[in-house]
């Protein structure tokens, strides 16, 4: 398996307040667990720019002009309670979006089988008109699109594991049976949403999980809604969001994953992948706050990418 994983400087200066969860540090703890010699066959690429053109895929005009302009000359802005931009901050969300689709090309046209996009910020709370939860842009998304406009993939799924419910992603793609959206993610909790009642055009699979819920229970969502899901999809193409902070080391939630369970859902998305997308599959850092928890889950899952 050829797994290329995309990164770049500016993703550090994208920078948020002083004990903020979202922070550079984040990305300073994947890049050091990535440096280790097991990982040497990474095929590693400086992340490209990306054509502003392609966030209208997934957002419209007059809601990129009010991102932009909420971009501060210098300081710290606020967009809403959790959400914040520095001077840096489009070119970090502009360059993981191109970072995304590069990936999407990668795997279109033989570059890469898979690729893991370790960038920030974090995409999928990005709801069509609004900035939210950490997020500017729902990089996913604009991915998923950007698959079907340039390849003409006919059905991409979005598998979102990420303790937070994508409340983005479902917003984005509620009434589109062309992309499937399938989440794991603890309830309640931020945002509010992803009950198991909220299937859009059927095409939107939620799998809550109680507080404290373990290993056994995750696994069980995979194998009873998720991977079901999958098979009756059969996506052309499968993108993970991929947020760590389902480990029990994180400060934000209480689910009790273990990097163990991120190496087995990996696995599990591989086996689909190769099924039904010719091993198209595409991974988007989301969150993961505690950084020991981070990056021991990021190696579990970029491991188990490289390993087929």
């Amino acid at each position: 398996m050829v797994t290329r994983l995309y990164t770049h400087p500016i993703f550090l200066e994208h920078i948020t307040p002083p004990g903020h969860p979202e922070r550079p540090d984040r990305l300073r703890a994947i890049e050091r667990v990535l440096d280790d010699e097991a990982f040497a066959a990474l095929d590693r690429v400086k992340a490209p720019e990306g054509d502003e053109a392609t966030i209208l895929y997934a957002h419209p005009a007059d809601f990129v002009a009010r991102v932009r302009a909420a971009i501060p000359d210098e300081g710290i802005a606020r967009i809403d309670a959790d959400t914040t931009a520095s001077p840096k901050s489009w070119q970090a969300a502009i360059t993981a979006i191109g970072a995304a689709n590069a990936a999407v090309d990668d795997v279109f046209t033989g570059r890469a089988d898979n690729a893991f996009v370790a960038a920030r910020p974090p995409g999928h709370h990005a709801e069509k008109t609004t900035a939210m939860g950490f997020c500017l842009f729902n990089t996913a998304a604009i991915a998923a699109r950007y698959a079907q406009k340039k390849f003409g993939a006919e059905r991409v799924a979005i598998v979102d594991w990420d303790v937070h419910h994508g409340n983005g992603t479902q917003d984005i793609f509620w009434d589109d049976p062309s992309v499937l959206y399938c989440s794991t993610h603890q309830m309640p909790l931020y945002p509010g949403t992803g009950a198991k009642n909220e299937t859009g055009a059927g095409n939107i699979v939620n799998a809550p999980l109680a507080p404290q819920t373990g290993s056994e229970v995750f696994r069980d969502a995979f194998l009873s809604r998720v991977l079901p899901a999958l098979d009756d999809f059969a996506p052309d193409l499968i993108i993970i969001s991929a947020g760590f902070d389902a480990h029990h080391r994180d400060p934000l939630a209480e689910i009790n994953l273990t990097e163990d369970d991120f190496d087995w859902a990996t696995g599990q998305l591989m086996q689909r992948a190769t099924r039904h997308s010719g091993n198209r599959l595409v991974s988007l850092l989301e969150g993961g706050y505690d950084l020991q928890g981070l990056a021991f889950s990021v190696a579990a899952h970029v491991g188990r990418l490289m390993k087929g």
